[in-house]
């Protein structure tokens, strides 16, 4: 098999000939771990894709997810000039405002060089204005929304601009069929909380639960537009990002008030046009609502982070979901990844393909996103490792 067929068996609950291997990798990663220039990653769709597959291929993924939306093609010529500081690089765009880029973190939209963004009233904010907020959206996040620097807000009857698939179209195209291609989406509760930031959209919630409703409804509509649109690019399936409904952010109560059940819509809403899997990530503390998860009608579950950073043991987890979905994830990505030797990583590894892996339906991964500073030579062993134990049937470790 190859890396596309792998995954594929796995994301549908079979067994394929090895366990697969597929790590999210923060964007930071990229910008220090490819020959590609951080503002270039960043700002350009098509070097974006081919720092994705570049860092596929070096650490034998057999999958990649295209986690950022697609950017203004003439974006250069929206640039005024760039300057440069001990730490980070300023770009300055004509139309005012300036971007932030870390050599080693997300880049971050600032209106003038103190103010980030200013954030919405909740109370003025009108609900059938609202189709869908890209947290990573170059002109930062407005209401109403525009996309990059446009002057005119974006027509909820005709929201996405063509670009946005852009980096999807590149990233299959560079791969062809060898690679499973993974598309994203932010779930309506993930948008609710960057749009009106952590205090003010749990005070929301709490507040006014009916106008939050009204406006988890329609950002969940805008997700199903955009992941629909998404499967036109030949992807074999669709991430939720999910991150903010963990125990860390929310309890299990409010948990099936405002996130559930704009997840499973979201999910039926996707497969009503295409029948490909969709799974969800969420970090942190989830194993008080692993079946609650299940229950949103999705095919595979991301991220099982385990102690500290989170409280999902894996063996526990195999228990009560069986295979019903598919798991992906579970490797701690700083206490082992990041500080850990290559020798602790390949334990931690045999361990999870010893636990998960029988049965299929197991993808090897960090439990959320590779942090930038991981040494590539701990990645580079998961493919090993798999490679020399993960083969089906699952062999006694």
């Amino acid at each position: 098999m190859n890396g596309r067929e792998r995954i594929n068996t796995a994301t549908s609950k079979g067994e394929p000939d090895r366990v697969p291997v597929m790590c999210q990798l923060a964007l930071g990663h990229y910008f220090l771990h490819t020959e590609f220039d951080a503002v270039d990653i960043w700002h350009d769709s098509e070097i974006y894709a081919k720092a994705l597959v570049q860092l596929a291929d070096r650490y034998s993924f057999d999958g990649v997810l295209v986690n950022l939306l697609g950017r203004f093609p003439d974006w250069r010529n929206l640039v005024d000039h760039v300057e440069e500081s001990d730490r980070e690089r300023w770009v300055y765009w004509r139309s005012g405002g300036l971007s932030k880029v870390p050599p080693d973190d997300n880049v971050h939209y600032f209106i003038d060089s103190q103010t980030e963004r200013q954030l919405p009233d909740f109370r003025t904010v009108e609900a059938e204005r609202l189709w869908y907020i890209d947290p990573h959206n170059l002109g930062g996040i407005t209401y109403p929304y525009r996309w990059a620097f446009q002057t005119d807000a974006a027509d909820p009857g005709d929201f996405f601009p063509d670009y946005v698939l852009s980096p999807l179209r590149a990233t299959r195209r560079l791969t062809g069929d060898r690679l499973a291609v993974h598309g994203e989406v932010f779930s309506a509760f993930s948008q609710f909380m960057e749009f009106f930031g952590f205090e003010n959209g749990m005070m929301a919630l709490v507040e006014d639960p009916s106008k939050a409703h009204s406006i988890l409804a329609r950002l969940t509509e805008g997700a199903i537009e955009l992941g629909v649109l998404q499967t036109s690019c030949d992807i074999d399936a669709l991430l939720i990002s999910d991150a903010f409904s963990g125990a860390g952010f929310i309890s299990s109560v409010m948990y099936e008030e405002f996130v559930l059940p704009y997840n499973r819509r979201l999910v039926e809403g996707v497969k009503e046009k295409k029948n490909l899997p969709v799974y969800v990530h969420t970090c942190g503390s989830i194993g008080d609502r692993l079946e609650a998860m299940e229950r949103s009608g999705v095919d595979g579950i991301d991220t099982f982070d385990p102690p500290p950073l989170g409280n999902v043991d894996i063996a526990d987890a195999v228990r009560r979901l069986g295979k019903r979905v598919f798991i992906k994830g579970n490797l701690d990505p700083v206490n082992t990844l990041l500080f850990g030797s290559q020798d602790d990583v390949a334990a931690a590894a045999r361990e999870r393909i010893r636990i998960a892996g029988p049965g299929g339906a197991y993808i090897l991964s960090t439990a959320c996103s590779v942090a930038p500073h991981v040494p590539p030579e701990n990645i580079s062993i998961l493919a090993e490792i798999a490679a020399e134990y993960g083969n089906y049937p699952i062999c006694t470790i």
